[in-house]
């Protein structure tokens, strides 16, 4: 049924698809998530697309989890509007939400909204205004692991964050013979790999961890990895490519980077029966969302530690991140247009077939609403 509506939702979206399929093959090796314009005029429209005023180069940083949906909407949107030129470096959220606050970029991309300091030092920056969280892509977390022999792992959070914590280091170790009775698990040492940069996807990890496995991890979470011993790489790309190469690794990443070669980790939350990484589970956990942030910020709480029936609690939300006022006025126009784009039904249309999440209509209806007020 899965692949059915999969294969309906990819004959809807036609010739955007493909733009999409080429953009995501390339995007394991060009983190400069440049694309060139090609339209007929500034004004012009491609299928929904309306390019407004939109014109000139627009650079924006920042979370690497959602690169594959940003380089396949830059593809679409800058063929649409003639002229413009669309740079994301999908450096890892800390990267971009430092940049942002340096007035380096139009906007910024984060696995986490920002935190009160860092609303104080956008102020410098959005004159009048502060920094903003929109929240636009969603999805799951999946825990990628490469072990010869074995083609389906179930964990739990207790399981996890031990091996995480260097606190097992073996494949056969009991914990998990337990939770996988079945499976031929190797005498193989785990080469378990997170995030050398500050990311929001190791925020969200280690935000799961906190809440579902609290005995287990003790560390207090936050961008940066802080747990002893394991290996380290660069931005969801370099994760994905060690635990690719190298038996007996495991790492966290965004789904859409768990492939050739690296299968997901099921998950155990205590459900009657563990929960698969898909869209569709994380779609179920993100649904459940709060927004708490204030104003037009719209930053939202997931609950990490659900137990919901089907509900995949590895999540994350990544929001753009744009001053509500004070925009700088020869970026404002494209900012706009292409904030509009990516949080229309078209736009959010695509991430299903993309392995993202798209936000619930409830809340991407007040996103909508908060950037035809930016300013």
């Amino acid at each position: 049924m899965k692949l059915q509506r999969k294969n309906r939702r990819a004959l809807a979206l036609g010739a955007f698809a493909v733009s999409g399929a080429l953009a995501l093959t390339a995007c394991g090796s060009d983190d400069t998530g440049t694309s060139n314009g090609g339209g007929s005029s500034a004004s012009a429209q491609a299928g929904n697309i309306k390019c407004d005023d939109a014109k000139g180069q627009l650079l924006a940083d920042g979370s690497s989890a959602q690169k594959n949906a940003i380089d396949a909407w830059v593809k679409s949107f800058s063929a649409a509007c003639s002229g413009v030129q669309i740079n994301y470096k999908g450096g890892g959220s800390g990267a971009g939400v430092t940049a942002f606050t340096q007035g380096q970029v139009a906007f910024a991309g984060s696995d986490s909204a920002l935190k009160p300091e860092e609303v104080t030092a956008s102020k410098s920056v959005c004159k009048g205004g502060q920094g903003i969280d929109l929240p636009m892509v969603g999805g799951p977390i999946a825990v990628g692991f490469n072990v010869p022999g074995v083609d389906k792992l179930v964990l739990d959070a207790s399981t996890l964050a031990k091996i995480f914590d260097s606190k097992i280091t073996n494949w056969n170790d009991a914990a998990i013979k337990k939770l996988n009775p079945d499976a031929k698990l190797p005498d193989l040492k785990i080469q378990a790999f997170h995030r050398s940069d500050e990311s929001g996807t190791t925020d969200n990890f280690t935000k799961y961890l906190i809440a579902a496995a609290p005995n287990d991890w003790k560390y207090s979470g936050g961008k940066a990895w802080q747990a002893k011993g394991g290996q380290s790489a660069a931005q969801s790309s370099g994760v994905a490519a060690q635990v690719k190469q190298t038996s007996g690794a495991i790492s966290y990443m965004e789904l859409s980077y768990a492939k050739d070669g690296i299968v997901p980790v099921t998950i155990d939350t205590g459900a009657s029966a563990p929960v698969e990484a898909t869209v569709e589970n994380a779609t179920k956990a993100i649904a459940a969302a709060k927004v708490v942030g204030t104003g037009s910020d719209l930053a939202l709480q997931l609950d990490y530690a659900t137990k919901a029936e089907g509900a995949y609690p590895i999540t994350l939300v990544t929001y753009e991140i744009v001053c509500d006022k004070g925009n700088k006025a020869d970026t404002l126009p494209t900012t706009k247009a292409f904030l509009r784009y990516i949080a229309s039904e078209d736009g959010q249309g695509q991430l299903s077939a993309a392995g993202y999440a798209p936000i619930p209509d409830d809340i991407i209806t007040k996103v909508r609403s908060t950037i035809e007020g930016l300013s």
